[in-house]
């Protein structure tokens, strides 16, 4: 304090000068001082967190998991996606490419990030004895979608199991996606809702009976289920049947964005064959 009382004059007379203010001085001093507040992140921390569950239908088994993932793993999984960015690819003949079926960007997430592996672990437990000891949780995903963006009808299962690659455990073995999680990042948008045309419900909607604001899903014009993207909130589906098989009921789309931006974190646990 008694320091401080022996600048001010000084600091007053520097602040005669055009070019700088006192209050300019002060927050210069505040701001390089040991007591100023640390401007960088708090490293992430994985903590316990609930969330509910909403069976919507059996077959194929579709999931609606409100509440799936946390406010700080969102931002912690936009951070560590955001400079990945490309325009998604799809697979066709065994090689990635681009198509006009689906316009969206995409953005690979590292494994070893926290935040990563913490929603990746809860994924796994939500998903229980489905994944034996030899299937493992896939890498995760980041698409985003802005205005006008989509992708047109398809499943994510293949048609053809992918072989493993060479430097991988289970080297000589082939593997296919088991099941889905959809859950959404950033809701800040119109329409673009996922949309399985094939799905029937098996209950209505908790207190909305599928209508009214605050809905999640709406039956669609052309049949099926469509889901508005809400933050934070997942769909889970189980793409195989029990003989590894594609199941074409699983058949869904992006719709195309009116405003706004979607973000979304794709995860797709495979399964391999013996």
């Amino acid at each position: 304090m008694a320091a401080l009382a022996l600048s001010v004059p000084y600091l007053y007379h520097l602040a005669t000068s055009p070019n700088q203010s006192l209050s300019d001085i002060l927050l210069s001093i505040f701001h390089n001082s040991p007591f100023a507040a640390s401007t960088d992140p708090l490293p992430f921390t994985c903590t316990p967190h609930n969330y509910t569950t909403e069976i919507i239908s059996l077959s194929p088994l579709l999931v609606y998991i409100h509440s799936f993932l946390a406010p700080h793993e969102i931002t912690s999984l936009l951070a560590a996606g955001e400079p990945e960015f490309q325009p998604s690819e799809v697979v066709k003949n065994g090689r990635k490419q681009g198509t006009g079926d689906r316009t969206s960007s995409s953005a690979g997430l590292p494994r070893d990030n926290p935040a990563v592996q913490c929603v990746l672990d809860r994924a796994q437990s939500f998903m229980g004895t489905m994944l034996s000891a030899r299937d493992e949780i896939g890498p995760p995903q980041l698409v985003r979608y802005t205005a006008g963006q989509r992708y047109n009808v398809h499943h994510d299962w293949y048609e053809r199991p992918q072989p493993a690659r060479r430097e991988n455990m289970h080297r000589g073995r082939s593997w296919n996606r088991v099941a889905s999680f959809f859950a959404i990042l950033e809701d800040g948008c119109t329409e673009g809702e996922t949309y399985f045309p094939y799905v029937k419900t098996v209950a209505p909607q908790k207190g909305m009976n599928g209508r009214g604001k605050g809905a999640v899903w709406r039956e669609h014009e052309d049949g099926g289920l469509a889901f508005r993207p809400v933050k934070g909130n997942s769909l889970f589906w189980v793409n195989l049947h029990a003989n590894g098989t594609g199941d074409t009921m699983t058949m869904h789309a992006g719709l195309p964005l009116g405003e706004g931006l979607k973000t979304a974190m794709n995860i797709w646990p495979r399964h391999y064959y013996p």
